[in-house]
């Protein structure tokens, strides 16, 4: 049973290879093409490498995925390969292994429909040319008939001396532009810098359509602006250049190498140049903006003009547009002959719509500098200061700065330009001149300094007067103070005197009051006692009463004139001596010297008479009998009183 069972099996096998065999059946996959080579038939025309009619050798069409019969062994090989794929970002480009040749004059092969080179029948019967293509792939996958195509694609580039780079979609960068030069087309015509712009090629991306329209070899005027384009390097090269910048303050006026047949519009007046309008030969007469222009520099100029003030030095200095850096101070000669140098700052100024008329005219903004301002600025200095001497040229530089503005200003407005303003800076004239000048000048500064510094001393001789008065007025004021002071003090004290002269007068008086009183009541006593004396005694004669009463006249006398000679004060302090020594009361030494006898004190009675003499008394001096020699002092005194 089993046995049969194999045998049964066997045959079934044999049976599904037999039917293999000669049905031909051949089985491709997804991924693969099947190529087909026709074993024997009929030759294949002289130069044909596909067969498109059923001849030996590969056979045009391809066969796609699935099964397919009819394809024995002996008959047919079919071969399979892979899909061709090419990756996101990259092109891949096709080498036509057969068909008519290409023109020439021409590199690549024209591009015919034939669904992206998979379509080789259409490719041959479309007047597909040999070798390289101007048709390419983009990103996808092709079932392309080996036989009859190579594709290059980034894996197999390095093998074709390509880099993987080349195959990749191009890329213009922001704020760049891009400048295309393509590889085919016809020929630009003699006199022409550049390739006419041509309609409908898509940026280049469509060669076929561009080649069609005319398209020229070699450099073109138009450009790719930013983006990614798909762009065949075997057509075109492209070179990155960063836009054209028109900064603030300035215009681009464009001078174009290229474009359609050069028309002057810029009138009859102006006959010094001419002017087209945008997008032909010539200079346009319209300038560019401030902003970013997307312009070809390889086939126009863009000549930046200043719109604002701008200033240029006939000096050692530069500005920072350079237009003046070979300009150098003006060497000019003087009526009287000498030769002296000054620095020039010129202002122009050129509106926008005059920049295109002054670039015709002198081509570039260093021209208008060096051809026309140079020259028209420096020879009207030099014939200016051929007419004055140095010395009047310096006193009237304000004159000669407005003559020069005027002059200069008319000469400009020839060419379109604006005079702002005409400086005249530094000058410097004849050393040996000036010398002379310089020194009259020191005499008479130093003339004027002598004054003024006379005049500081005077004032200076002032200030110290007054600051020595100011410094001293504390003393004025103490001094003074101390006057008053001193006033006061005087006045007290004569006050004070005065009070003790009327005090001891008081006291004077009331002791000579008193001592009036007690010798009164001493006489009166006296007196009574005398008349009681008398009375009882009156029988003892009236001689002893004369005597009682002569001797209290004397007495009485005796006062008197004691008072009015040595004064109240005085005659109460003998007065008071005598009832001292009376008394037995000693005021001096029992033995002094008197004033002969060389003793160094006056006595008594001089302290008296100092005392009297310092109340201011004037005494009455009483005579008194020479002195005895030897004698005591105060016992003649006594006997003298």
């Amino acid at each position: 049973m089993e046995y049969i069972v194999v045998l049964a099996v066997v045959g079934l096998l044999l049976g599904v290879g037999a039917v293999y065999v000669l049905s031909g059946l051949q089985v491709i996959g997804e991924d693969e093409s099947g190529l087909v080579i026709k074993k024997y038939g009929a030759p294949l025309p002289p130069g044909r490498l596909v067969a498109l009619q059923g001849e030996a050798g590969y056979q045009a069409e391809m066969l796609p995925p699935g099964w397919h019969f009819g394809y024995p062994f002996w008959r047919f090989k079919v071969t399979r390969v892979p899909v061709v794929r090419v990756r996101q970002g990259h092109i891949a480009l096709v080498v036509a292994n057969g068909g008519a040749p290409i023109p020439p004059g021409n590199i690549l092969g024209c591009e015919v429909a034939c669904d992206n080179f998979q379509d080789a029948h259409a490719f041959l019967d479309g007047g597909g040319q040999k070798g390289r293509q101007l048709a390419f792939l983009t990103a996808g996958t092709y079932r392309i008939n080996p036989s009859l195509f190579t594709v290059i694609t980034p894996e197999n580039a390095e093998a074709f001396d390509m880099s993987e780079e080349d195959l990749e979609i191009f890329s213009v960068g922001p704020d760049k532009v891009g400048i295309v030069t393509t590889l085919d087309g016809r020929p630009i015509p003699a006199g022409d810098l550049a390739g006419s712009p041509v309609e409908g090629h898509d940026s280049f991306q469509s060669a076929q359509r561009f080649l069609d329209a005319g398209g020229c070899r070699g450099l073109q005027e138009q450009v790719l602006l930013s983006g990614s384009w798909n762009l065949n390097p075997w057509f075109v090269k492209v070179e990155q250049i960063p836009m054209t910048e028109v900064p603030i303050g300035y215009v681009g006026v464009v001078v174009s190498y290229v474009g359609r047949e050069h028309l002057d519009v810029s009138g009859d007046e102006f006959t010094h140049g001419d002017l087209v309008e945008r997008g032909r030969k010539g200079v346009w007469i319209e300038p560019l903006l401030p902003g970013k222009h997307p312009l070809n520099t390889r086939v126009m100029k863009v000549e930046l003009v200043p719109t604002t003030n701008i200033v240029l030095n006939w000096a050692q200095r530069t500005e920072q547009h350079k237009y003046d850096e070979k300009l150098s101070p003006i060497t000019v000669r003087s009526r009287d002959g000498f030769s002296f140098t000054l620095d020039v700052s010129q202002i122009i100024h050129i509106s926008m719509k005059q920049a295109p008329r002054v670039i015709s005219r002198v081509g570039s903004m260093q021209n208008l500098v060096d051809h026309v301002l140079q020259p028209t600025v420096a020879n009207y200095f030099r014939n200016s200061a051929q007419q004055v001497s140095v010395l009047e040229f310096l006193s009237a530089r304000t004159e000669r700065q407005r003559e020069a503005y005027e002059a200069i200003h008319g000469a400009l407005g020839a060419y379109d330009v604006e005079c702002i303003d005409t400086l005249i800076g530094d000058i410097q004239p004849p050393g040996e001149l000036m010398k002379t000048q310089t020194d009259r000048k020191i005499a008479e500064e130093l003339q004027v300094t002598f004054e003024v510094q006379r005049e500081a001393q005077v004032r200076r001789r002032e200030l110290e007067r007054a600051t020595a008065v100011a410094n001293m007025q504390g003393e004025v004021v103490r001094s003074e103070q101390m006057v008053a002071i001193s006033e006061k003090g005087a006045l007290a004290a004569a006050e004070t005197a005065k009070g003790e002269a009327a005090r001891t007068r008081l006291h004077a008086d009331a002791e000579a009051h008193g001592l009036r009183q007690r010798a009164d009541a001493e006489a009166h006593g006296m007196r009574q006692r005398a008349e009681a004396e008398a009375e009882s005694k009156r029988l003892h004669g009236s001689a002893e009463a004369d005597a009682t009463r002569l001797v209290g006249d004397a007495k009485a006398e005796a006062y008197r004139t004691g008072v009015a000679a040595l004064g109240a004060q005085a005659f109460t302090a003998v007065q008071l001596a005598t009832v001292l020594a009376q008394h037995g009361v000693k005021l001096v030494p029992e033995i002094a010297l008197g004033q002969d006898g060389g003793g160094g004190g006056q006595g008594l009675l001089g302290a008296l008479m100092a005392r009297v003499l310092q109340n201011g008394a004037a005494p009455q001096v009483l005579q008194r009998p020479a002195k005895p020699q030897g004698g005591n002092g105060v016992e003649n005194g006594r006997k003298e009183a």
